[in-house]
């Protein structure tokens, strides 16, 4: 995972883009002169505005620095199609760039090796690969969705040492510590959206807010929320309808999905500002692949679980979970609701099979990345 040094402070401005690019990708650009000085430089702003190539652009001009023949250290392919903003590549051809270095080629089908095509029709020397893996790190929700027509899917769980989630009789808060409980709310902020089931919303009657999120920026957007809803037994005056309401700052969508229709329960929550979906499979549950295909569409780069142990175990049947984030506390707890309820497998080689990716103390507990492997 190694990256030049112009290349990792792009990659640098990129994580500072982490909260505020969705559904754009998190984009870091470093301009570079011909003496090896930073002459400009800058990462993608919420969607639309400037991406980072233009933000280190005007930042070189208003320095009133020279950006002729300088080299510029992207961490994904300049765009070059029209969206909300124009196409990237032309604005460094414009500006007469000599070199750009780029970490990863756009798998969007709008770009998909076009801006280097058009750079390299400009005179521009193009070099991809510079800082790939930390870069592929930073996008795994954008890459997974133009790549799978997927989200990433990131599944939070929080456990006592010997797995359980709560007591037999529901009892769960706190299991652990306000360090991991700030920590989880962290990495809510970076997701495109919340899931959730019903069980959680009746029993838990949840916020799934950012509060525990300190110093959020103006740009930074709530993730939107969403909730696996078979029966639409979602109550009207539910908590997280709080942050949907016309006028509340920020505002974010709550997207319900069902397995079956209810005229007028649906009404009364389209008219809170829900929007219902009714995608049922073969045993009358909600449909849990179509709903992640559906998310795509949405724009959902990454989708963040916080559910309980039935519908955990129905993701992982399901085959949609990428990614697990275990909060581990430092007690056991016996007998009690575990992390996922899902088999019985008649064999070890049925398991799941994941990789550790990191852990690290948080507080009392212990953070634990595992990503399934594929």
């Amino acid at each position: 995972m190694t990256a030049s040094p112009f290349m990792l402070n792009a990659l640098s401005l990129a994580h500072q883009a982490m909260r505020i690019t969705s559904p754009n990708p998190r984009v870091g650009c470093v301009i570079v002169n011909a003496a090896g000085h930073i002459v400009g430089q800058g990462h993608t702003q919420k969607a639309g505005g400037p991406h980072a190539e233009i933000v280190a652009l005007q930042h070189a001009a208003i320095q009133g620095h020279d950006v002729v023949g300088a080299t510029a250290y992207v961490t994904l392919e300049p765009c070059s199609h029209h969206g909300r903003t124009g196409p990237c590549c032309d604005a460094l051809v414009q500006a007469k760039v000599g070199k750009v270095v780029a970490a990863l080629a756009d798998p969007n089908p709008l770009v998909s090796g076009q801006g280097f095509s058009r750079l390299k029709a400009a005179g521009i020397e193009v070099e991809i690969g510079d800082g790939a893996q930390l870069a592929e790190e930073q996008n795994l929700g954008f890459l997974s969705r133009m790549k799978r027509q997927n989200p990433w899917v990131r599944l939070k769980v929080a456990a006592s040492l010997d797995g359980q989630t709560a007591l037999q009789n529901g009892q769960s808060q706190w299991i652990t510590g306000p360090e991991a409980r700030a920590d989880g709310h962290a990495w809510r902020a970076r997701s495109c959206a919340i899931l959730t089931g019903i069980g959680t919303v009746l029993t838990d009657d949840p916020l799934l807010d950012l509060r525990l999120c300190p110093n959020l920026s103006a740009d930074h957007r709530m993730p939107h929320l969403v909730i696996v809803d078979s029966q639409l037994e979602t109550p009207l005056s539910a908590k997280l309808f709080q942050h949907s309401q016309p006028g509340s700052k920020p505002a974010r969508q709550v997207w319900i999905y069902a397995a079956k229709d209810h005229p007028e329960k649906r009404a009364a929550l389209e008219a809170l500002g829900a929007q219902v979906s009714v995608l049922p499979n073969e045993q009358g549950k909600v449909d849990l692949p179509a709903l992640m295909t559906d998310l795509a569409k949405r724009e959902v780069n990454e989708l963040h679980v916080e559910a309980g142990h039935k519908l955990n175990g129905s993701l992982i049947r399901e085959a949609c979970v990428d990614e697990f984030l275990v909060y581990l506390a430092p007690q056991l707890l016996g007998l009690g609701q575990g992390m996922a309820n899902w088999g019985p497998l008649e064999d070890l080689s049925q398991g799941l099979s994941l990789e550790f990716t990191e852990t690290q103390l948080i507080g009392k507990d212990l953070r634990v990345l595992a990503r399934v492997t594929r």
